[in-house]
């Protein structure tokens, strides 16, 4: 099983990513639209294991996604596209902030009783999230994202760890390294280690 938005080897191309937010920048919605279906799933992942386990009980991860996707299409003529990962890391920085603001919402709108702010059946008035999938694509992704965080979650810790730097964020082994305060010789042994076990994990689910 490959990682969410990495080919054989390399992350996607920075290039076509380049391309997507440039035409974004000049109101190309579709063009916007698609950079971020290159990121969903990653931008997923780093959502769920930035929030505590008490946090995801109150915030579905889904909702935090869509709520980074609003911000980002709001925002995306301050985004400065700078090397392969920056969009990820641009979009990370979004979804911190959002987290915060959820948190806080909830904990005004739970004493308030109040719904949370996007469109649904029984919130018919709030904004619409930025998404154009179809039920059933959406369904699949979520499901792909949910097996993806339940072989995440069987790591152990410092294995999980890594990978979520190295593989989710895209860091360099130097980048990981300093982010860790260990070694590059210890955080390539340990990134080979845990997509061993990772990848032991995927043909276990697939057996």
């Amino acid at each position: 099983m490959m990682f969410p938005g990495r080919g054989p080897g390399d992350m996607e191309s920075p290039t076509t990513t380049f391309a997507l937010l440039e035409q974004a920048k000049s109101g190309d919605q579709q063009a916007l639209s698609r950079a971020f279906e290159r990121h969903r799933r990653r931008l997923a992942v780093l959502i769920h294991f930035k929030l505590s386990p008490r946090a995801r009980e109150f915030c579905e991860v889904e909702d935090l996604v869509q709520e980074t996707c609003l911000r980002a299409f709001r925002d995306i003529g301050n985004f400065t596209y700078q090397s392969p990962g920056s969009f990820l890391r641009w979009l990370s920085a979004i979804a911190d902030h959002a987290i915060v603001d959820r948190a806080r919402y909830q904990n005004r709108e739970r004493r308030a009783g109040q719904e949370l702010p996007f469109r649904s059946a029984s919130n018919p008035q709030g904004p619409d999230p930025a998404d154009s999938r179809t039920p059933s694509r959406l369904f699949a992704q979520q499901e792909a994202v949910e097996r993806l965080l339940g072989r995440l979650d069987a790591l152990p810790e410092d294995y999980r760890q890594v990978l979520i730097l190295a593989k989710i964020e895209g860091l360099t082994t130097a980048e990981v390294a300093e982010r860790l305060g260990k070694s590059r010789e210890t955080v390539a042994l340990l990134v080979y280690r845990a997509l061993k076990r990772f990848r032991v994990l995927c043909l276990e689910s697939e057996a």
